[in-house]
C-alpha cells in the first residue's frame, strides 16, 4: 500500500467514527438530523435512538477493522480491501433504498478512493 492509500484509510476510519458518534452519542443532535436529513422530532423517536446506536456499533467497527488493519497486520490491504468493498455495497444500497441518490458519493467516495489507490 501506498502511503496515500494509508492516508485514506486513516480518513474513512475517522469518518465512520464520526458516523458512529452521530449515532450512538449524539442521537438527537441537530448535526445528526444534518447529516441524515432527519427532523428533531423523529430523532427524539425511543426507536429511531435504538436503531442508530445499534448501527453506530456497527459503524464504530468497520473504523476498528480499519486501524486494525492499517496498525497491526504485514499486508493492510488484505484487511482493508474486504472492508471498503463493503462500504461501498452499502452505500450503493443506501443510494438505491432511499430519496438521496448521493449517498454512495457522501458515504463511498473516499472508499472508493482508497479502492483505487490500494488496487494501483
Amino acid at each position: 500500500m501506498t502511503t496515500l492509500s494509508y492516508i485514506t484509510s486513516f480518513l474513512v476510519a475517522i469518518e465512520f467514527f464520526y458516523i458512529m458518534y452521530l449515532e450512538t452519542f449524539a442521537t438527537t443532535s441537530k448535526n445528526t438530523g444534518r447529516v441524515f436529513s432527519m427532523k428533531p422530532e423523529a430523532l427524539a423517536n425511543q426507536n429511531v435512538q435504538m436503531l442508530f446506536k445499534n448501527q453506530g456499533i456497527y459503524n464504530g467497527l468497520l473504523a476498528v477493522g480499519i486501524l486494525y488493519g492499517l496498525f497491526f497486520t504485514q499486508t493492510p490491504q488484505m484487511i482493508i480491501l474486504p472492508i471498503m468493498i463493503y462500504i461501498v455495497l452499502v452505500g450503493l444500497y443506501g443510494s438505491y433504498s432511499s430519496s438521496d441518490k448521493l449517498i454512495v458519493l457522501k458515504q463511498a467516495g473516499l472508499a472508493i478512493i482508497t479502492i483505487l489507490l490500494i488496487l494501483l
